[in-house]
């Protein structure tokens, strides 16, 4: 799962677990979140995101997010 050398960095982080209700997005338990995993880049995540999303579409208050990381690290990449 390594970027090509020649495309920027763009890390996504993709984790769920079980909401505390529905109408939040507040986790019931921290201790039991699923982390997916850190990706290069949007594409890789969503893939990450829709196939767990997909794995748990019986369970409606389980939900899976997409976190851009690299807004976090660098701010300016926001920006736009």
């Amino acid at each position: 799962m390594s970027a090509e050398p020649d495309q920027k960095q763009l890390l996504h982080l993709v984790f769920g677990g079980e909401l505390a209700s529905l109408d939040g997005i507040t986790f019931k338990d921290l201790a039991k979140l699923d982390i997916v995993g850190v990706f290069p880049n949007y594409a890789s995540a969503h893939m990450a995101w829709k196939a767990k999303a997909q794995q748990t579409v019986d369970q409606a208050q389980t939900r899976y997010f997409i976190v851009h990381l690299h807004r976090l690290l660098d701010p300016e990449t926001a920006k736009g």
